[in-house]
């Protein structure tokens, strides 16, 4: 098992604890949530079952009976139930009917979004036996599902039978860089550090993306082969993504599209004004999704006001595909070859690390040396001068010691050599950051690199802190 130390530490520690146990895992799909709970109670797992997207009641019904009939080995088969109280009710006799043993038994739910079908009574149902029969015996409920925004309303947040009743509520995220580092190592795929950051900016840290990749392939040849080849895994996964998530997934996918062409992101006004959504509850819910699932990430502007917070898509693959992948159909693969040395791609890469740096703020803090300071990341936009030249700050690290790192960030095949005009710029970007902000704080000119900053007679008298990518790898 790669990374998930806490995760890990987290679902172990139920496994000794005296009692009934309710716990969720949420994260978006593809991330690894079934694996983990199957690898870590393989031994445990007594019953598990999986909900079917779009199925109805009676469909998830006999399914359901299907499974406990496995469970039970065997045995005489049940009547299959004509309701959800009644196949809880069977659910109850069969876990009643183990023979005790110093393990303790794990039920999973998997996938519960899909198993509690419209006006199918499930939620209800699961709510009363978990309360009337399962928090008072020795087992671990584990439930899981995709949609993060439904487990969080309907389940973590439940105002009925359910309130309160989640012991502990688990958000798996794709891996960190450092985590894909790990997981290509396991597999025998050894690829250098710009190879790695590369491949992560297109495919992320999600598991299912990383486990396609073959040893032997540089990130380049990895990507034409999984996004542009006739039978590539990942050639149509931007189609089924959204559609597997959520119920009804247009407004989803309308708002990725458009916080593609605005890489800084976009405020909430901006957002209704490109899509045409209206303003209202169903445009929060799916902003709270998009979130929930780590598709946009928000980003308060330094100084701002929560209505200024910009959303920013932060999906490595969706990204990728909608710059790159979107339309090109097979023509794609005899295209990537040449895009892939474009001024182009060589742009799209200088936004994309930006998103890579905005995730991993932990990492960076800790080469930074600055981990147990209280902080607060956030970007900036002004003016650099009188003559309304603009400026933009990729990434603010304010700091409780009474520091703002002022982050430049630059990916280049490269060390990057600042030029006389780019020290000027740093030098008048702090002054008009100070100017514009009031600020007393000391203000750090920090430069975060693909292969570090190349030292000259401009780089000493600016640049402060220079950071490289083997930040990301510790």
């Amino acid at each position: 098992m790669i990374g998930r130390a806490e995760e890990i530490a987290i679902l172990n520690g139920f496994l000794d604890k005296k009692g009934g146990f309710l716990t969720a895992m949420i994260g978006r799909r593809r991330v690894g949530k079934t694996y983990m709970i199957r690898h870590i109670f393989k031994e445990h797992i007594v019953f598990e079952f999986t909900g079917t997207q779009y199925a109805n009641r009676a469909n998830q019904l006999q399914k359901f009976s299907q499974k406990l009939q496995e469970f039970r080995k065997g045995a005489i088969a049940l009547k299959e139930p004509t309701d959800w109280a009644e196949a809880f009710m069977q659910l109850k006799a069969y876990l009643q009917g183990l023979r005790k043993t110093k393990k303790k038994p794990v039920v999973f739910f998997d996938e519960l979004p899909w198993i509690d079908s419209r006006r199918s009574g499930f939620l209800q149902e699961f709510g009363y036996w978990w309360n009337d029969w399962a928090c008072k015996q020795e087992i671990l409920v584990v439930i899981c599902g995709s949609t993060a925004s439904w487990m969080i309303e309907k389940v973590i947040n439940n105002k009925g039978g359910l309130h309160n009743r989640v012991h502990r509520t688990i958000n798996l995220k794709p891996f960190t860089i450092a985590e894909t580092d790990a997981f290509l190592k396991a597999k025998n795929i050894k690829l250098d550090a710009y190879n790695t950051v590369l491949l992560y900016m297109t495919l992320g840290g999600i598991p299912f993306y990383l486990e396609q990749v073959e040893p032997g392939e540089t990130a380049t040849q990895a990507i034409n082969r999984l996004c542009f080849s006739k039978n590539g895994g990942l050639a149509n996964e931007f189609d089924n993504l959204y559609a597997a998530l959520y119920e009804h997934p247009q407004n989803h996918v309308a708002i990725i599209k458009a916080l593609k062409k605005k890489w800084k992101g976009l405020t909430r006004q901006q957002i209704i004004k490109a899509t045409g959504i209206a303003n209202g509850g169903g445009l929060t819910k799916v902003l709270n999704e998009l979130v929930a699932s780590t598709f946009v990430i928000e980003v308060l502007p330094f100084g701002k006001k929560k209505k200024d917070t910009l959303f920013r898509l932060a999906d490595e693959y969706s990204l990728f595909y909608l710059q790159f992948m979107e339309g090109k159909g097979r023509r794609g693969q005899d295209d990537w070859m040449q895009t892939f040395a474009s001024q182009t791609y060589k742009t799209w890469c200088g936004y994309a690390f930006e998103n890579i740096c905005l995730k991993h703020e932990t990492a960076i803090k800790k080469a930074l040396g600055i981990s147990g300071i209280k902080t607060e990341v956030s970007s900036f936009a002004g003016t650099c001068d009188k003559n309304g030249d603009g400026m933009q700050i990729d990434m603010l690290i304010d700091r409780a010691d009474k520091a703002i790192n002022l982050c430049e960030i630059k990916f280049y095949a490269d060390a990057w050599k600042p030029t006389e005009r780019d020290v000027e710029l740093l030098r008048k970007r702090r002054e008009r950051f100070r100017q514009l902000t009031g600020t007393k704080k000391m203000l750090i000119n920090t430069a975060i690199t693909t292969y570090g900053v190349a030292e000259n007679t401009y780089t000493k008298s600016q640049i402060d802190k220079a950071l490289d990518i083997n930040l990301f790898f510790t």
